[in-house]
């Protein structure tokens, strides 16, 4: 296997068994982060284009994916913040450029403001942003007896199809192999702890007052379309970050690393030279 061949492995980082995929290279490297009841599939359609010119990290976040699911880890934003801060320094790399979809772009967020120096560049990808945390009774509720089964009931009322139907504006890219891969956690008895520890832990999103004092360049890049994270977040990002740009497609949904790859890619381009 050469170095520009993509690696299928596992990491052990802060005890926890991580899944990645990585290409190991003489490019600027750059680490792709996912949002959230998602995995590393979500840049499969980016990697293939982005391996030309970096070296690629893309991690499964703790809970999700193929990575362990620990009840012992606290799922905060600062806690996956640290965590993928450490990634970089296992993974040897003195900064990186981040590309983070979604709830990755609040894990990204946190990354720059606990370490700006790590960061090169950030792209933002329908980045979630502005939410409270869960209300008191919502948490309290999740330590109840049998609270998953209740979690993974009202998860299941609706199809996978119908999930997929959220995320995309064009609905003709929901095929099998996507609605196999992104069914494939809700029936793994581990996801629904890890969900119930993340609603009960996460905190905030980052205030528009510590937003303000991150000077990383940022892309911000949206879909017009996306009902996930609407755009009005994306224009609220792009006027509390100082060095932000804000990118946006017409008729494209939330889940623009499968709509619309290559204009993805060209744009990460243009921010990362």
């Amino acid at each position: 296997m050469s170095d520009t061949d993509l690696k299928q492995t596992y990491i052990k980082v802060d005890n926890i068994n991580l899944y990645c995929e990585f290409i190991l290279n003489d490019k600027p490297p750059i680490l792709l982060i996912h949002g959230f009841a998602s995995s590393v599939f979500t840049f499969r359609r980016i990697i293939p284009l982005l391996q030309k010119h970096f070296s690629i990290y893309a991690v499964d976040l703790p809970g999700f994916g193929k990575s362990e699911k620990p009840t012992s880890f606290v799922y905060s934003f600062q806690n996956y913040a640290k965590l993928m801060i450490e990634c970089i320094h296992q993974f040897e790399i003195p900064n990186t450029s981040i590309v983070a979809h979604s709830m990755g772009g609040q894990i990204a967020l946190n990354m720059a403001l606990m370490a700006p120096e790590k960061i090169n560049k950030l792209i933002l990808l329908c980045s979630s942003g502005y939410l409270k945390r869960s209300k008191k009774l919502l948490i309290c509720s999740s330590y109840l007896p049998f609270f998953d089964k209740l979690v993974q009931y009202y998860v299941s009322r609706k199809e996978v199809r119908d999930h997929l139907k959220n995320v995309f504006f064009n609905h003709t890219f929901i095929n099998d192999e996507l609605i196999q891969e992104f069914g494939r956690p809700l029936s793994e008895k581990g996801f629904y702890k890890a969900l119930i520890r993340l609603l009960r832990h996460r905190e905030d999103d980052l205030l528009p007052e510590q937003l303000q004092t991150i000077q990383v360049p940022t892309l911000l890049v949206w879909g017009e379309e996306d009902r996930v994270v609407p755009l009005e977040v994306g224009k609220r990002l792009v006027q509390d970050l100082p060095d932000a740009k804000l990118i946006t497609y017409k008729k494209t949904g939330h889940l623009i690393t499968e709509e619309k790859p290559d204009l993805v890619f060209k744009n990460i381009l243009l921010h990362t030279s």
